[in-house]
Parts: C-alpha cells; structure tokens; sequence
C-alpha cells in the first residue's frame, strides 16, 4: 500500500522563543558558570607555576620546575578542549606533541618543553582566560537571574508581603513615600520586561561562548603553521596517489591495448611472410589487415598521449584544447575561455583535466541537451564552471568520480562546488589558484 507523504513537522514556536528553554542554551550558561571556578584554580597555578621557576633560574633549579609549570598548562588545556568540546560543541584539534631529540633523556624533555610555542600559548590562556571567565561569569548570572525573576515575578511575589514584609519589590523609598511594584499593571509591565530579558539572553550567552571558542581554537589548538604541515602531507599523499593511479591506468592501456594490437600486427606480418611465395594473394590481404591494426593502433596511441598531455593545449592553450573536447562530447557544449593570459602549465593541465572529466560525466550520466562551459579569472583565482540541462543528481559525497576530482583540486589549494538539484539542472564551478607562467 503506497504511504501517503507527509511534510515535516515545523515547531509551534519560532526559534528566537525556544532559545531560553533550548539544550544548547542551557549547556552554554553551565560553561560560563563553570568557566570562573576552574579559571582562578589555571591563573593561580599557572602564576605560581612559572614565577616560582623565573624565580628559581639562577639556581638552575628553576628551569625544571618552569617546565613542570608549562607541562601542566598544558593539562589544562586538554580540560578545556574536553569542556568546549562537550559543551560548546567546538572541536578543536589537539596540538602537536612535544618532541625530544632520541636519546636526549630529562634534559631533552625539558627543553622542548620549554621552547614550544605550544606550552607558552597554553600559559597565555591561563592568564587572559581568568579575567574574562569573571567578567563572562557576572554578565551571564545578572541576565540570567534579572531576566526569570522578573518574569516569573506574579508568582513568587506573595512571599515578600509574608517574610519580609513590603507589598513586593521597593524601587524606592524614604522616610516619606516608597515606590512599590505591587498593582496589576505594575505586575504585567515588569513581567513583560523579565521576558523581553529572558529572550535576548539566549544570545548574550551565544555571543559570549564565542569568545571562549575563539580563545580555545586560537590558543589550545594546533598552530595554523602546523595545520598547514598537516594539510600539506595529507595533500602531498593525495598526489602521490594520484600519480600511481595515472601510471598504473597508463600501463594498463598499453597493455590490453596499442600492445596487444601490435603483438597481433607482428604474428600477422610473420604469417604473411610466409604465404608470401605460395600465396601471394592471400598475404596481401593479411598485409592489408595489418595495415588496419596498424591505424587502430596509432589511434589508440594518440588517445593516450591526448590523455596524458594533449599537444593542443601546450600548443594553442585551454581555449582551443577545450574546444576539441567539446567536440567529443555526446551534448551539444558550448565553450567561453576569458583569460588575460595563459595560466601556469601545471594549472592549465589541472582545469583541463577537470574539465574533461565533468564533461564524461555529462555524457555518460547527465541525459543533458545543452552544456556550458566557462573559463575566467578572478584575482588571483582561475575559475571553470560546466553546466547541463540534464537529470541531476550529481552528488561528491557518493564515492564518485567528482570525490577523486575534488581531493585532486584540493591538493593544489583549489575548490570544487557542486549544485546539483535532483532533476536538475547541474552547475559544478571549480576554483583553482592562478599561476602565471
């Protein structure tokens, strides 16, 4: 039995009026809470730590127990990441270890230690973390506090009349006249306010927390030098990769193809050779089969130096490199390169490529009647954009062709952006560096 579809449920309440009762908000205001405790327990150590061991360098004594001070900064800093991570929901990267020379024993320990900018970053938060924490800490409790006692202030003001004595809450009095907020007008004026506080809460404490992702991403993460280590292996391993990929396709077309066409063209020469004498008629129509092999065989070649390096791109450029595969596609393409000038040779093999790609799969994939492709340059940016009429669909994270094709963009600090609405149409626009060459 078909099932009759069903839209999603949208809440009864906008946003900006679940944000006070919201887990996020609640996780938010428990961090800040939480952020004045430990900060005095990290200044107070971090203090004590490092000027105990300033202190003590002209006895020698002191560089051990500086170390000791940085190494527990350090410490605090895997509590921090934990605390934003479980809170805030901020996942911060650990920083990259301390690394001793092999062999160096204690005083190699020590002494990365202490020449890590790591360590000295985790101190810096130590101290400037505290003074926020505080401020942080008091803003958080007055909107908070002000903004639910005032709003729930109908139903707890009974108790001021009966415990302490007044018809509710004094704005101001002397020997002669008071203020006193206790008629029904008076109620709903300062109810209406608590919940005007209450709701702008939520986003004070947002903007807050902010603060304190930025000081745990900026000083208790990786470096951003050391990010781009990172980031650079990890590319480098990718067009490593690529590059074994490239040769082992290469042999493997060589080999089931112009090989195997030739090895055949070869016995088929050797027999008619040999039916030369007797058979001359028969030997030239195995001549002339050869000759076919032969022309298949050259095809084949060119396609593979064509998917190598195609000549026309070293010799004419993208314009006219691309034109030629435009003219292999299965939909109709037209084809707009704006360039000032001709990229370096490596980048315009890369937009070629990616461009010969996205046009495969338009012809294998898309269904499409018209595709349009557009070269130019932005800044200091080449940018190439294909688009098609056809199905849609297309997605990067499917374990496609287009996920190899993004991580070869990737390795060059280039983007691939893919918009492809099921039914279509398909726009993939790739973003590559510019190169002059």
């Amino acid at each position: 039995m078909a099932m009759a579809y069903r839209p999603e449920a949208r809440p009864a309440l906008p946003s900006a009026l679940r944000a006070p009762l919201a887990g996020r908000t609640w996780r938010e205001l428990c961090h800040l809470l939480l952020s004045l405790p430990l900060s005095i327990v990290y200044f107070s150590l971090a203090i004590t730590a490092v000027a105990l061991g300033a202190g003590l360098l002209v006895t020698f004594v002191g560089i051990p127990v500086l170390a000791a001070g940085l190494a527990m900064c350090r410490g605090f800093g895997v509590v921090e990441r934990a605390r934003a991570r479980a809170l805030l929901g901020a996942r911060v990267r650990d920083p990259e270890p301390v690394r001793a020379k092999p062999g160096s024993g204690l005083p190699g320990r020590v002494g990365a230690v202490l020449k890590s900018g790591v360590s000295w970053r985790h101190f810096l938060y130590a101290v400037v973390h505290m003074p926020w924490a505080v401020f942080a800490f008091t803003v958080a409790v007055v909107f908070w506090t002000t903004g639910w006692s005032l709003f729930t202030y109908p139903l707890w003001r009974w108790t001021l009349p009966v415990y302490v004595g007044v018809d509710g809450i004094q704005l101001y009095g002397d020997r002669t006249h008071r203020v006193v907020l206790d008629s029904a007008t008076e109620l709903a004026v300062t109810c209406g306010i608590g919940l005007v506080v209450v709701l702008v809460t939520p986003w004070v404490l947002r903007a807050l927390t902010a603060v304190d992702r930025g000081l745990v991403a900026g000083l208790l993460g990786p470096s951003t030098l050391a990010s781009r280590v990172v980031e650079l292996e990890s590319d480098r391993g990718v067009v490593v990769d690529t590059a074994a990929a490239d040769l082992r396709r290469i042999e493997r077309d060589l080999h089931d193809g112009a090989q195997a066409r030739l090895v055949a063209l070869a016995m088929e020469l050797g027999l008619a050779k040999e039916k030369l004498a007797e058979d001359p008629q028969a030997a030239a129509r195995m001549v002339e089969e050869a000759h076919g092999e032969v022309k298949l065989a050259l095809q084949e070649l060119r396609d593979l130096a064509r998917g190598i390096h195609p000549a026309v791109l070293t010799d004419r450029g993208l314009d006219a490199a691309l034109s030629a595969l435009a003219a292999r596609c299965t939909a109709p393409v037209t084809v707009t390169v704006d360039l000032p000038e001709r990229p370096a040779a490596a980048i315009e093999g890369i937009a070629y490529f990616t461009v010969s790609e996205l046009l495969q799969n338009v012809s294998k994939h898309a269904r499409a009647s018209r595709v349009v492709v557009d070269v130019w340059r932005s800044g200091e940016r080449l940018l190439l954009q294909v688009r098609d009429d056809g199905c849609g669909g297309a997605d990067v994270a499917g374990g496609s062709g287009l996920a190899g094709l993004a991580e070869r963009l990737d390795a060059v600090d280039g983007i691939l952006d893919v918009h492809s609405p099921v039914g279509g149409p398909t726009t993939v626009t790739a973003e590559l560096p510019w190169r002059a060459a």
